[in-house]
């Protein structure tokens, strides 16, 4: 296509790729391949930056802020943004329809809707264009997160009709689908799981860094118009046509009259709730009539023209026909009951999570049970109690077994929890995790070699354990999606590049409990060489600063399996380091602890860091009485506040780079 300029362009590419956006985000109806959205943003993101002072709020590329907030300031709703009054039988729901009828005169018409567990929020546009957004608070004043709603791609950052002032309100979720996505990531990557989809809302809404906010995918349901100037409305059902006809998301509804109908909706709902992309832990019935809202008016606590249902956890008997123990890919051995089928919220069941040993035994849960079934938050379903007096005669207490029952490998239990854990190094159950954190940046860096490539390459049967990695071809790599001749020649000398890091990184590396990057450091300063730490003994660990007598444990325990030896064995094979390379300077910072905090111009701080530790020194994250000096660099923020509270002595670069002179 011809512009007759850049502005021209700029315009075209803004309005045509907002509609592919409605298109994708709102529609679920696509006309475009990703890689042609993508195309046509990059060249608007090249021309935005060629002229930036074109840049319009409206601009899909202004989505995700790029700074990183210091708070949420105070919002207040010009118009409340109220709850509603929990019922919770069809004679509650009656007694409600009733209460209207009797007050109207006449059967008042009802808008019946799900009711979507998430994180409510409004939305405030002037002239068209959205311009702030909020958190309901307590319902007058909220928090003001308007960059975090920007990388929601479902709010319109424009509208159709440029009204003066338009504020919406929505419910913000997480769909189960991306909340299961998240959870399998992090589960690789090690981290605590999300508790359900509710909560991960709330917590990514609340991000200080936009961008994170944008990477966890939420999603929002428009349900009520708060504010239009220049617009008036009969209904509530009209003020939905009218948002859907302004591109918003907007939440299902049905119009009805009559308890018996509102009844039958609310029921129909739940039976169907499985269906929607949320998860929802109600049904809303509103008076759809404005007029009629405005004579019911309002308690102190509620409107009097709404009501919200609220399902309760359904619960139903099944048995417990065995038991059985999964490996997780952190290692950890979790139970599952496995139990006669029993529909429970929309969905056929037919296991439980036990959790651990210790939930198994305050149960007394056993096989051949009888036991109360019902759904945690909607989603996993969990055991309430045993049916004692069906227990069948002959059942025995259950115990987790001793050693690994993918790999045979001994298990422990977690000092700081109930978990039991695997111990073995070539677990396969661990294999993802333990490739994806041996490859990762802190340990031995192996440059695109990233959770989606370690799947792959175990996928494809080419690893089936760390030492693996060294013994792959390029023509191999090759032939994986998505990698091509000059990926996997990048790869493998990324994997080549990886044996001469030194001996700390391989420690981390090994994934050994409580052994952190600076744990691994001050073993391998230490130590010297593998060889000597694996001969070290327990006392002899604790012997050393920052290494207590449970991590000792841990690092003999570990170093004393044949799997993590036959491992070790296999990467020194491969002529992957086995020695410390980092040599000590001298120890005149022996005995002290240095903060960095700020912009580092002279240094980064990775190698800060280092120049410490060669000197006997060690770096720490946060400031206490311990600290010994804080070096604080440009835009240095809390930790410097800290420091100056505690009287602890501030350096600048130069004063730091003098001392290491």
């Amino acid at each position: 296509m011809e512009f007759q300029d850049y502005r021209e362009e700029m315009k075209y590419l803004r309005d045509y790729l907002n509609e592919q956006g409605y298109l994708y985000y709102v529609l679920d109806a696509p006309v475009i391949p990703d890689y042609e959205y993508d195309r046509l943003n990059r060249r608007l993101e090249e021309l935005e930056a060629e002229h930036p002072e074109e840049v319009t709020p409206d601009s899909p590329t202004q989505r995700i802020g790029g700074k990183t907030l210091q708070g949420f300031s105070p919002y207040t709703h010009e118009v409340p943004l109220e709850s509603l009054q929990d019922v919770f039988n069809d004679g509650e729901v009656a007694d409600f329809c009733q209460r209207m009828d009797e007050a109207l005169g006449s059967s008042a018409v009802y808008s019946v809707e799900p009711k979507v567990d998430g994180l409510s929020v409004a939305l405030e546009y002037r002239d068209g264009v959205f311009v702030q957004g909020a958190t309901r608070g307590d319902g007058r004043v909220g928090e003001d997160v308007t960059e975090n709603l920007k990388t929601i791609r479902s709010i319109p950052m424009t509208l159709p009709e440029k009204l003066p002032r338009l504020i919406v309100r929505g419910e913000v979720y997480m769909a189960r689908s991306v909340f299961e996505e998240i959870n399998a990531m992090r589960e690789l990557q090690g981290k605590p799981l999300m508790a359900n989809p509710r909560n991960a809302a709330a917590g990514s809404l609340r991000q200080l860094d936009p961008k994170i906010c944008a990477e966890r995918k939420l999603d929002i349901q428009v349900f009520n118009l708060q504010l239009a100037e220049g617009r008036e409305f009969l209904t509530h059902a009209e003020t939905l046509d009218y948002l859907a006809s302004q591109r918003f998301r907007v939440i299902p509804h049905k119009t009805l009259t009559g308890t018996q109908a509102v009844q039958e909706e609310i029921a129909r709902i739940n039976e169907e709730r499985m269906d929607y992309p949320f998860d929802i832990d109600g049904a809303v019935v509103k008076v759809n009539n404005l007029s009629d809202r405005t004579i019911l008016g309002s308690t102190a606590k509620f409107p009097k023209w709404a009501v919200a249902f609220k399902y309760p956890p359904e619960k139903k008997p099944s048995k417990v026909l065995d038991i059985v123990v999964q490996v997780g890919r952190t290692g950890v051995l979790t139970p599952k009951a496995v139990l006669a089928p029993v529909r429970l919220a929309g969905t056929t069941v037919t296991n439980a999570t036990l959790h651990n040993q210790d939930y198994i035994a305050e149960k007394d849960i056993r096989i051949g049970d009888t036991v109360i079934v019902q759904k945690a938050g909607e989603i996993i379903p969990e055991i309430v109690e045993v049916v004692k007096d069906q227990r069948p005669e002959g059942t025995v207490p259950y115990t987790l077994p001793e050693v690994c029952p993918v790999c045979g490998a001994s298990v422990v239990r977690d000092e700081d929890g109930a978990a039991l854990r695997c111990t073995g190094a070539e677990c396969p159950a661990q294999l993802l995790r333990n490739l994806t954190h041996f490859a990762s940046r802190d340990a031995m860096d192996i440059d695109g070699c990233g959770p989606a490539v370690v799947q792959q390459l175990v996928d494809s049967g080419l690893i089936r354990n760390a030492a693996d990695l060294y013994s792959l071809h390029a023509a191999d790599i090759a032939k994986l999606d998505r990698m091509g001749a000059k990926s996997a020649e990048n790869l493998i000398r990324a994997i080549e590049k990886s044996k001469a890091n030194d001996l700390s990184r391989l420690i981390y590396g090994l994934g050994i409990r409580q052994v952190g990057e600076k744990a691994a450091k001050v073993l391998a300063a230490h130590f010297g060489t593998m060889d000597a730490l694996m001969a070290a003994t327990a006392e002899e660990l604790t012997e050393i600063d920052d290494v207590g007598a449970i991590t000792a444990q841990c690092i003999v325990d570990y170093l004393s399996q044949p799997q993590s030896r036959d491992l070790i064995a296999r990467l020194k094979a491969a002529d992957v380091n086995m020695e410390s390379t980092r040599k000590q300077v001298d120890d005149r910072f022996k005995g002290m602890t240095f903060v960095l905090t700020g912009t580092l111009t002279r240094f980064d701080r990775k190698t800060a860091q280092a120049l410490i530790e060669e000197r006997g020194g060690k770096a720490s994250s946060s400031v206490s009485k311990k600290t010994t000096y804080v070096v604080a660099g440009e835009a240095a923020g809390s930790k410097l506040t800290k420091a100056q509270e505690l009287g602890i002595p501030v350096l600048s670069e130069d004063e730091f780079a003098d001392m290491l002179e």
